[in-house]
């Protein structure tokens, strides 16, 4: 892909992803959506609710990768540990926001806004606030580093408000074709000497697995779109030549 494009880690954070209680939602949809505005996402690692591993991690990522989004953590109870750990590897105060306090403050009745509520208006000093549509209590972003709820709707109401406030690169679009009963083991050697031709492209191979047959899709990704449709017509002949009927486009996931 383009070396102009800035890259992205995502850093899912909570033991309750870990331990299988909840299934993820926010990987993919952070993957499509940095991908329209030009920031691939280039690493994912789900990590426990461990202070000391969410401190060395976002240290290590935020100085290996152009933006880091985080997601979880950030609630009302003792195991949303995120906000605080990300001020202590910025190596500054986790204290009150001003606006977001004050947001807050006056969104409960009084003698609502307790201590537990508070956690989720206290950040670290110098964070710039992520609204959402859903929910009062919002994200921050730290230098590089973009913090967001778990929860995949309030999730999706902040990064609405935070995407169009990053800088990206070209928009990384895909190209593929399928055919059914076609091994992945049979176009292996010509797949790799097609990637060989496009070096700024991802060529990946994806068998799948149906009731009405099995096959192998192959998808190109980058940001020349002239470099994909041109790969995809090599894999298309690919095919061919090994006997079956390519179909362009991605296989019915059912």
């Amino acid at each position: 892909m383009s070396d102009s494009n800035p890259t992205a880690c995502l850093l899912v954070i909570g033991n309750e992803v870990l331990s299988g209680r909840t299934q993820d939602a926010n990987i993919k949809f952070l993957a499509i959506g940095l991908g329209e505005i030009g920031i691939p996402l280039r690493e994912v690692r789900v990590i426990p609710d461990v202070r000391d591993t969410i401190i060395a991690v976002v240290n290590e990522v935020r100085a290996k990768f152009d933006h880091v989004f985080t997601t979880g953590g950030i609630g009302p109870t003792h195991d949303d540990i995120t906000s605080e750990c990300i001020a202590a590897a910025f190596g500054v105060p986790w204290e009150p926001h001003p606006e977001a306090w004050a947001r807050m403050q006056a969104s409960y009745k009084p003698g609502e806004f307790n201590a537990a509520r508070q956690r989720m208006g206290t950040m670290p000093r110098g964070a710039s606030l992520i609204n959402n549509a859903v929910s009062i209590a919002p994200g921050f972003t730290m230098g590089n580093v973009h913090v967001m709820a778990g929860v995949p709707r309030i999730m999706q109401a902040m990064f609405a408000v935070l995407a169009p406030t990053l800088k990206g690169g070209k928009p990384i679009i895909s190209r593929a074709v399928y055919a059914l009963r076609l091994a992945e083991g049979a176009i292996a050697d010509g797949l790799g000497a097609i990637q060989d031709r496009y070096p700024a492209l991802d060529l990946g191979s994806y068998p799948y697995y149906r009731p009405s047959g099995n096959g192998v899709a192959i998808v190109a990704k980058g940001t020349d779109v002239a470099a994909a449709e041109a790969a995809i017509a090599d894999v298309t002949a690919l095919m061919i030549t090994c006997g079956a009927t390519p179909v362009q486009g991605e296989p019915d996931p059912a």
